[in-house]
């Protein structure tokens, strides 16, 4: 009798305010979500552990067919849980479990038109998205834009990348999320002409951490971002009309009944629950099947330091035997293959790599109309007519997977292009990366064949950009934290040259050590890693370091984090099998000691790479104590990695 006393009071407490308030709390129930109507408008607060993470905010959208922003009024609610299970070999963890509670609110507006939002609430995890029913004979609805927002308290500060000047650098490729961050900038300070790109990090002074992002977002949607700072809140902004040379909606048609794309909000009292989050495949479902058994690993290639030039046949000969001796599984060709190898003689590239047990992926400008990237192959990928008939050839040629370049932003007209790429390309048996290109939102759940885009500041700017050099530990320090944490993140990274180009004698010094580079395999998660090493490392580079990574995984059953503050340093750990990383890097100008908790390895024999006081690599055997606590120095621009893959 006391136990339904008490489940009642809990019913009353949750849905009986005013008739229209509805609490929906975590599993744990130490995350809650408050909804309500208050004069006409409809707002959500979020808490955790009973600190506000974000105060009221407000939560609508604007159609063609309705005004569900304002002069709304509260309908009814529903509550429900969810619980399943789920593998996916080529996130941060393989095996998951997904356990929330369910609320469905649901308003009308001055038309008598109904809108649902539906929340999602696990133990860190927070997704919510608007439902929209069939109103009458109405079939079809263009949604133009939201009124989602989120308020946090005035004591949060942000740690954000901004959104790129439409149609501007490169051949006017932007936006392609390749803008830098600011960190530990009040909220207020966030002004940034075009907003902020997903995903956006904030601490809520001693209270903890918030992780914005979105998922699930497919052809059938635009991207979204976020606004700068007005009015006291962020909001959910639409892609600018500028975007794609000024061509198509910044909105999004739907049929109904639809749904937008999941918001999501990751929240945690510390940086665990931000690096450990798999929210953006939890609430998103595969959209077909793969077309066969894909497989992952580190390739080789060329472009990022010997550069255009190295477009012919005998470099890239170099370079599968470079594979090869490294035991890797591909090679990716560049730009300009087409004109510089040609399609017969790279027909007899590809066998010659085949008979080297290393496959091939080719690179392809996505541009027809977006911009004015030029690079060949071009107009192959941005027809239905023009892909099948490369593609056909690809899959006859053996090719594995493509390399996909320069897209024109995120209206739906450029995710319906992506959606189609990748629909098309697993006919055919054929892997995706995306370069110069938006967040990954879900894909790797929703597209099987899908294995990773670029979207951050990567190597290449490393090569071209002194700032981004200097730079470099800084924003490592922030990948696990906020990019890298929502979705696969193919950077292109391990440069081992001391001069990032052919010569390797002079020019863009490279300014972290060997062992950074070694770490940075670890802590960004991509299940294929094009790595940036150059025949001479076979020479030039102590063997210790070319053995760790012809051993390195690509894909992980396991992420944990371990410690780090995002832009001073992170330290992290990635299980493969039965074989435990631990990896870290330091962007601070002095050295670091951190004395980590790391029980994975406790008792257990591992290998050692370090950097010493004058940076140079060490690599050496220990065995860590049965308390599984390990004292580590990091170098200033330097990082450590502890295996026991010995």
């Amino acid at each position: 009798m006391k136990i339904i006393a008490t489940c009642c009071l809990i019913f009353i407490t949750a849905f009986s305010h005013a008739q229209n308030t509805a609490i929906v709390k975590s599993p744990d129930g130490k995350l809650q979500v408050k909804l309500e109507v208050i004069d006409g408008d409809l707002g959500y607060s979020v808490s955790y552990s009973d600190h506000m993470m974000l105060e009221k905010s407000p939560l609508g959208l604007l159609a063609n067919e309705g005004d569900f922003s304002r002069n709304l009024t509260f309908v009814s609610t529903s509550t429900g849980e969810t619980d399943n299970a789920y593998t996916l070999d080529r996130i941060k963890k393989s095996s998951v479990k997904y356990k929330a509670n369910t609320l469905t609110y649901t308003v009308k507006n001055i038309d008598g038109k109904e809108l649902n939002v539906h929340f999602q609430v696990s133990d860190n995890d927070i997704a919510f998205r608007y439902e929209l029913p069939k109103w009458g004979d109405t079939r079809a609805v263009v949604i133009e834009k939201e009124a989602t927002g989120f308020k946090f308290p005035t004591q949060s500060t942000s740690f954000l990348s901004p959104m790129m000047t439409p149609m501007t650098g490169f051949a006017r490729t932007a936006p392609s999320y390749e803008s830098g961050y600011t960190v530990d900038a009040p909220i207020e300070k966030n002004n940034a002409r075009f907003g902020y790109v997903f995903p956006a990090l904030f601490q809520i002074g001693q209270n903890g951490w918030v992780l914005l992002s979105e998922t699930g977002v497919s052809g059938g949607y635009n991207g979204s971002h976020l606004s700068s700072f007005k009015e006291g809140l962020f909001t959910v902004e639409y892609p600018q009309m500028e975007q794609n040379n000024g061509f198509g909606s910044t909105g999004a048609q739907v049929g109904l009944p639809g749904s937008t794309p999941w918001r999501t909000i990751t929240v945690g009292e510390s940086l665990k629950p931000i690096v450990e989050t798999t929210v953006a495949f939890d609430v998103v479902e595969p959209l077909y099947e793969a077309s066969q058994v894909y497989k992952y690993g580190k390739g080789t290639w060329s472009w990022i330091l010997w550069q255009d030039n190295s477009m012919n046949y005998d470099d890239q000969v170099k370079f599968i035997d470079l594979a090869a001796e490294m035991d890797f599984e591909y090679i990716l060709i560049d730009a300009w293959w087409d004109d510089r190898i040609g399609y017969d003689r790279m027909e007899e590239l590809i066998k010659y790599a085949n008979s080297k047990n290393v496959d091939v992926f080719l690179w392809y400008n996505s541009n027809g109309t977006a911009n004015d990237a030029f690079q060949t192959p071009l107009n192959k990928m941005n027809t239905s007519i023009a892909r099948k008939e490369e593609m056909k050839w690809l899959q006859e040629a053996g090719v594995k997977g493509l390399k996909v370049d320069f897209f024109g932003g995120d209206k739906q007209e450029t995710m319906r292009l992506y959606e189609d790429i990748l629909v098309e390309a697993n006919e055919y048996g054929l892997m995706v990366i995306f370069h110069g290109a938006t967040l990954p939102r879900g894909w790797e759940r929703m597209y099987p064949n899908f294995v990773g885009s670029e979207a951050v500041l990567a190597s290449e700017m490393l090569v071209f950009v002194q700032d981004t050099r200097e730079k470099e530990a800084f924003y490592a320090t922030l990948h696990p934290f906020i990019r890298n944490t929502v979705g696969s993140m193919e950077f292109g990274g391990i440069l081992l040259n001391k001069y990032l180009n052919k010569g390797n004698q002079r020019g863009q010094k490279r300014l972290t050590t060997d062992i950074f580079q070694l770490a940075t395999g670890v802590l960004f998660q991509n299940p294929v890693q094009m790595f940036g090493l150059t025949p001479n490392n076979l020479e030039d580079v102590p063997e210790f370091e070319l053995d760790f990574l012809r051993k390195l995984p690509t894909t992980w059953d396991e992420t944990i984090y371990i410690d780090g503050y995002p832009g001073k340093y992170s330290v992290i750990a990635r299980r493969s099998g039965k074989h435990w990383y631990v990896a870290g890097v330091n962007a601070e100008s002095n050295t670091k000691t951190l004395k980590i908790s790391i029980p994975m390895l406790q008792g257990r024999k591992v290998s050692f790479y370090n950097d010493d006081k004058d940076m140079q690599p060490t690599h050496s055997s220990l065995e860590i104590g049965n308390d599984g606590e390990f004292t580590v120095t990091i170098q200033p621009n330097g990082g450590f990695v502890l295996t026991d893959d010995l």
